[in-house]
């Protein structure tokens, strides 16, 4: 699922705190701050997107993801190497190696880590 910006700022911080009311979410950008009801208005589509979760704590809602940032960057890894490189690691690897100002000790380290990922290791 496809999240706007300002969606995507508001899941990072909410796994960043792990559960949060409104104002905890705004008192967490940096100024200009957004006004409490826009915030207020962005979590409730996260919440029909099923990214969040409410939970009634007193007469406050407070929210929690859905899944953990891990999975949900593994989820959309999956499907932009479904899009855009025919599902195909190696090319989108090389797409990143070729678009990326990588240094020679990235690139290093890189070679490592598939060498011994690899079968024949």
């Amino acid at each position: 699922m496809e999240l706007t910006k300002r969606e995507n700022q508001i899941m990072q911080i909410i796994w960043q705190l792990k559960k949060a009311v409104i104002r905890d979410i705004v008192d967490q950008f940096p100024s200009p701050q957004p006004h409490y009801n826009t915030v207020a208005s962005l979590v409730k589509i996260l919440v029909k997107k099923r990214v969040l979760q409410s939970e009634l704590i007193g007469i406050t809602h407070q929210y929690s993801p859905t899944q953990d940032f891990e999975e949900y960057r593994e989820e959309h890894i999956e499907e932009i190497k479904e899009k855009f490189f025919d599902n195909s690691f190696s090319k989108m690897m090389v797409h990143f190696a070729k678009t990326e100002k990588m240094t020679d000790q990235e690139r290093e380290e890189l070679i490592k880590i598939i060498k011994s990922t690899s079968p024949e290791s």
